[in-house]
């Protein structure tokens, strides 16, 4: 995998969800990526963003434009230094919460995405990597 172009970004407010939103879709838009898959990438974005926020007490984000052969997309690199995941396996499961949510953010992140990825343990922090190609 090839990356042409890098941009890192801190999350540590809800003001920056919102900001994080706003540079996906434009690095989307750049891309090439349909109204469709904008949307996809730009929601998953927002869901892993607002739980580095809310669980991972803040953290930052790497955006990557990639390239794969003739593919192109962007990579979404999401990582906290927070309390971690205790169970990882259980936490992708629909309906599973430790706050107020549904508890849909890590799943459908992961449903929306080509690609996902969690690392994470308990006092070790979170690092979540998702890919959407073109």
């Amino acid at each position: 995998m090839i990356v042409d172009k890098s941009e890192t970004m801190n999350i540590q407010a809800a003001e920056d969800v919102v900001r994080v939103r706003q540079l996906v879709r434009a690095r989307a838009v750049a891309v090439g990526f349909s109204l469709v898959d904008q949307t996809k990438i730009i929601t998953a974005a927002s869901e892993i963003a607002r739980n580095t926020v809310d669980y991972g007490g803040g953290g930052k984000v790497v955006i990557d434009d990639v390239r794969s052969g003739v593919r192109k997309g962007l990579r979404l690199v999401f990582s906290d230094e927070g309390p971690g995941i205790p169970d990882v396996q259980r936490a992708l499961q629909d309906g599973y919460t430790t706050g107020s949510g549904l508890g849909l953010g890590l799943s459908g992140a992961k449903r929306l995405s080509s690609e996902f990825d969690i690392k994470s343990a308990p006092g070790a922090g979170t690092t979540i990597t998702l890919i959407r190609w073109k």
